[in-house]
């Protein structure tokens, strides 16, 4: 007698087991994956990835392995030629690159430390309890909603050397009045330093105050039984606390500030010279300007990589750190 038969017989209608335990009904194994469902959800988010990230990726790199003229129809094979001009001394697109990348290392290095303490020393006012913290709030923040051309424009007029108020101010208070903000180095550097610190600093202040409110209360109060003061209480629990932020405000900023050109190109042109023309600025000048868009493309994975580089070892020193 079969088992269907003899469950007929018996009056039992299969079903799905039930548990031992609870006498309810287990729920039945899903086989398989599922489906197309989870590739339709993601489909959207897959076609822009590919075709605004994977895309341009690949199709830059073929563009890095050609003498790549836009303007003209032929665009001959040359390998790795565009990527040993910049290591060879003897080309002229060695000298202007490296200078370039100069420039934005001097940037870099100055904006950077700027754009990672003043914004955490506004945050930590900003989480405290006081009338008009809103205002405050608003304030630091209200600059960043600005687009560069803006900023640069603004501060261009601000601090020109015949008509700009800035000038004008210092001389008001019995300082230098004459300074050329714009024409000269190093004074070039402060007032491109100065002006996107003021820029973007309430951005990274923003990402530090939501990071702050993220720490218990509870750490600060056994801090304070403990007898801890308050710089106790910052480096044993407000740092330890920040840590994945500041690891990630960090990397963000050197990338934002290596990627720095719209100030210089508006507010001293480059110059003087070309003492404040940054890599990006010069790749633009080459691809758009020269139609090497060849050599662009391999300057552009140059520092790619170079940016690469600088991310693992940020990561790497807090992660040091947090060991």
């Amino acid at each position: 007698m079969s088992t269907s038969e003899a469950a007929r017989r018996t009056g039992v209608v299969a079903g799905p087991a039930r548990s031992q335990a609870t006498g309810t009904a287990a729920p039945a194994r899903r086989r398989g994956g599922g489906g197309l469902a989870p590739w339709l959800f993601l489909a959207p988010y897959l076609v822009l990835f590919l075709s605004f990230v994977v895309a341009p990726i690949v199709y830059g790199l073929w563009i890095s392995l050609h003498d790549y003229d836009y303007t003209l129809p032929g665009k001959p094979f040359v390998g790795f030629d565009n990527y040993v001009k910049l290591v060879d001394p003897s080309s002229t697109t060695f000298s202007n690159f490296w200078a370039a990348m100069r420039a934005t290392g001097i940037f870099t290095l100055f904006s950077v430390p700027l754009l990672l303490v003043l914004p955490l020393l506004v945050a930590l006012v900003m989480n405290g309890r006081f009338r008009g913290r809103n205002l405050f709030r608003a304030l630091y923040f209200a600059p960043y909603v600005l687009g560069v051309a803006v900023v640069a424009v603004i501060w261009r007029f601000l601090l020109d050397a015949n008509i700009g108020i800035v000038n004008q101010y210092l001389g008001d208070l019995g300082l230098p009045e004459a300074i050329p903000w714009l024409t000269s180095t190093p004074q070039a550097w402060v007032a491109l330093v100065g002006v996107t610190v003021w820029w973007t600093l309430g951005f990274n202040a923003v990402i530090y105050l939501a990071g702050l409110q993220e720490i218990s209360a509870e750490l600060y109060e056994a801090a304070r039984v403990d007898g801890a003061n308050r710089w106790q209480s910052f480096w044993n629990v407000t740092f330890p606390g920040l840590r994945p932020v500041v690891s990630f405000v960090t990397m963000v900023t050197i990338i934002a500030s290596a990627n720095m050109f719209g100030q210089s190109y508006l507010m001293t042109r480059g110059g003087p010279g070309v003492e404040t023309r940054t890599a990006i600025g010069f790749i633009a000048e080459t691809g758009l300007t020269s139609y090497q868009m060849g050599d662009a493309a391999a300057m552009s994975y140059v520092l790619t990589v170079v940016l690469m580089l600088l991310s693992v070892m940020v990561f790497r020193a807090f992660r040091e750190k947090e060991a």
